[in-house]
């Protein structure tokens, strides 16, 4: 059986937020405040349409953007562990889940190659209208109290996880690799075998060792921090390794 990777984008493949980095493509390179003041707790997506709609308004249109976009540094050592497991498809299969959006994510991954190790992107769907603005909608609507109301990534994953077994594909293990508050309701569904792979530093390495702290409530998964790239390819290298024993 194949193990499965599931990354999320913003601060775990690439070292930065893609959402704001579009920004760089504006003449200030900012927004301005009426605008950043128009962002609800929750309501991220919606204030990014506001947002490239804005950019839009100045005449910036795909080229400019994608120029920019392109630029967008990967985090240490990810560009090798996705060549990695581009070189071992046959063990493992990758998917991404995360709050950008499909023109984002398309770009950057083609910009180092990296494309073609990843097998699904669950994120949400963007697209240049007729005017030549970037129109980005919410992923899914949800019931999930915890998630912003545009993405629950459990949801994905489990849905994803059933879809793949009705098609008789079942997974050795679930690796999750992610940074943020919202990967922790997925992390939340990982079994025992499976492993959460939090960076170290970032929200979700928090929430993970505070859920960790109490005595009512824990994880089943193992926990096992990164830093760079390579910590997560050196933990694929001795999963594999003992898979094999």
């Amino acid at each position: 059986m194949k193990t499965l990777l599931v990354f999320d984008f913003d601060h775990t493949v690439v070292d930065d937020n893609s959402d704001t980095w579009v920004v760089k493509c504006t003449p200030e390179q900012d927004l301005p405040d009426w605008l950043k003041n128009t962002y609800q707790k929750g309501h991220w997506t919606e204030y990014m349409g506001r947002v490239l709609s804005y950019i839009g308004d100045q005449g910036i249109r795909e080229d400019a953007i994608r120029t920019v976009m392109e630029t967008m540094p990967y985090t240490a050592g990810m560009i090798d562990l996705l060549k990695f497991i581009g070189q071992n498809k046959e063990r493992l299969d990758c998917i991404i889940i995360s709050d950008s959006n499909t023109v984002f994510i398309d770009w950057i991954l083609h910009a180092a190659g990296a494309q073609c190790a990843v097998d699904r992107v669950f994120t949400n769907p963007a697209h240049f209208d007729d005017r030549g603005y970037l129109d980005v909608q919410c992923f899914h609507s949800h019931s999930c109290a915890q998630c912003p109301v545009n993405l629950c990534k459990r949801k994905v994953l489990e849905d994803f996880l059933e879809r793949q077994l009705m098609a008789g594909v079942q997974y050795q293990l679930t690796v999750y690799i992610g940074d943020g508050g919202n990967d922790l309701c997925p992390v939340k569904s990982l079994k025992t075998s499976d492993v959460a792979m939090p960076r170290k530093g970032y929200s979700l390495d928090r929430l993970i060792s505070k859920l960790n702290a109490g005595d009512s409530r824990h994880l089943e998964s193992r926990v096992v921090g990164w830093s760079s790239g390579l910590d997560i390819l050196n933990e694929m290298n001795s999963l594999m390794k003992q898979s094999c024993l």
